[in-house]
């Protein structure tokens, strides 16, 4: 019965196969894992300093962060990466000598920046402005007010939507095979065909980001449980 099984399994999806790629998914994987982590780290801070710009800025850098945002959200991300890979090298005649994962480090962070500049706006804005006034009362500057007061509190309502970004971003890495970047889609390919096995070279992959995604579903819950817990015993308290 179980040898059925497996046989049935094989003929559909064969493992064995796979196993000899486990190399390739790997190396694919480190790629896209220190993309994405790459371009998250630099597109939280960079949307930070956007989310502040347009909250404060004055009325042009306002008006230009808001024209950056409205381009890249109307823009598709291929086109993004496309006018990286191929301008930027006019532009700055070094970055054509810049390995093709930087330049699609560099496309990402553009594309996904305005993203998290809303939702860390957002998650400032939500903030009570008894909140601010308490602490101007408290007689904190600025500077402490930001960082005692207003960014916790943005940062515990801002956090599950930036980890939901983040699984985005994951799936974003995929089009840079389109570069040449040797991904977890460019290991799936590169199965195909060297094999004509488009199930196994497919399906890895569609099963690799479900494994990345679930460990980011894992940290985004553990983490909001993790902030109620927080609010709960200060409530308590």
């Amino acid at each position: 019965m179980l040898d059925q099984i497996l046989a049935g399994i094989v003929s559909i999806y064969n493992y064995r196969i796979v196993a000899q790629y486990v190399d390739e998914f790997m190396r694919g994987g480190a790629n896209t894992i220190m993309a994405a982590a790459a371009s998250l780290a630099l597109s939280i801070a960079l949307g930070f300093l956007v989310a502040l710009t347009r909250l404060y800025g004055s009325r042009i850098l306002t008006a230009a962060m808001w024209n950056y945002t409205q381009i890249i959200r109307s823009t598709p991300l291929l086109i993004q990466i496309y006018i990286v890979y191929f301008g930027l090298p006019l532009l700055i005649p070094p970055a054509g000598k810049w390995p093709e994962i930087v330049l699609g480090i560099i496309a990402l962070t553009i594309h996904t920046t305005p993203y998290m500049a809303e939702i860390i706006r957002s998650g400032i804005v939500s903030v009570p402005r008894g909140q601010r006034e308490g602490a101007i009362a408290l007689g904190l500057s600025p500077a402490q007010q930001y960082r005692l007061v207003i960014l916790p509190q943005a940062f515990a309502k801002t956090l599950p939507p930036l980890l939901g970004q983040a699984a985005i971003l994951v799936k974003d890495t995929s089009l840079l095979s389109l570069i040449t970047v040797f991904d977890i889609l460019s290991a799936g390919m590169l199965l195909n065909s060297e094999r004509i096995k488009p199930n196994e070279g497919f399906l890895s992959v569609a099963i690799i980001y479900l494994l990345i995604y679930l460990v980011l579903l894992v940290l985004s819950r553990a983490a909001q449980r993790r902030l109620a817990g927080g609010v709960a015993g200060g409530r308590a308290a």
